[in-house]
């Protein structure tokens, strides 16, 4: 069995002839929080989208836990198989309570049936509190969702996610228009998150991920420019010519690294 939760094998995606990813070899390990990175264009949100099953990959493999392949199941089917994703826009329901957003989403993980008829068991009931004390939320779980500040929706949305008790969770720019202290509480949560499973992020603070990343693969046109970790990116002079360029030294002089 491979020790990488999540293996690419040659994905290319081909939209009329531009390939967005060009034979990408990537893998994701359990426990990792790993960010993609790249300027615009370089493929990111693309690889979220083929592993995800938005986009279909063109040709190679993607497996999971290095034997299911998903390359062509329906976004549905690869979120039963464990992988799910959010959004950078918080997908809520506003005129519901927070609880009750909770329940929906792990409603959708049981598919109709729970929709319809099925109770909830203890088991369901205690994982929901934890959700609620893990986006501390707990005293929140009344108020209607569309009344929470900014940060909270996110971390909602994150919650409802990780009620349908996915292996791998997608993020795509969590902390986009948060304030200093919501990035810090998400970067928190991303971290306790990741002790369960596995998570890759699309991001493009670099001062986020050098604080919470584990792995970062750097993208460009496509295909994996580099990998390691965020000193080895912002030291390796491919990354400095094609992506962060100056900005990795006037931000080391700034910080006096």
């Amino acid at each position: 069995m491979s020790e990488n939760m999540l293996t690419l094998q040659k994905v290319t995606v081909d939209f009329s002839g531009f390939k967005a990813i060009n034979e990408l070899d990537f893998q994701v390990a359990p426990n990792n929080v790993h960010f993609v990175i790249g300027p615009n264009g370089a493929g990111k949100t693309t690889l979220l989208d083929c592993i995800c099953g938005k986009s279909r990959a063109t040709s190679g493999a993607i497996l999971l836990h290095g034997k299911k392949d998903l390359t062509k199941r329906s976004e549905e089917k690869i979120v039963h198989q464990g992988i799910a994703r959010k959004f950078q826009a918080p997908s809520i329901f506003h005129k519901l309570t927070v609880m009750e957003n909770l329940e929906i989403a792990m409603k959708q993980k049981k598919r109709l049936f729970a929709m319809m008829k099925a109770k909830w068991t203890k088991t369901e009931k205690q994982s929901i509190h934890d959700m609620l004390d893990l986006i501390d939320l707990i005293e929140e779980k009344d108020e209607l969702a569309g009344t929470l500040a900014h940060g909270q929706k996110q971390w909602l949305e994150i919650a409802m996610v990780l009620v349908q008790e996915p292996d791998i969770v997608l993020l795509d720019e969590p902390i986009a228009g948060m304030s200093k202290k919501e990035r810090d509480k998400t970067g928190e949560l991303i971290t306790k998150i990741a002790e369960d499973r596995a998570v890759l992020i699309v991001e493009h603070d670099m001062d986020f991920v050098k604080s919470y990343a584990d792995i970062v693969t750097v993208m460009h046109e496509g295909q994996v420019l580099f990998e390691g970790s965020m000193d080895e990116v912002q030291n390796d002079p491919k990354v400095r010519e094609v992506y962060l360029g100056r900005k990795v030294e006037e931000d080391a002089d700034n910080t006096g690294a």
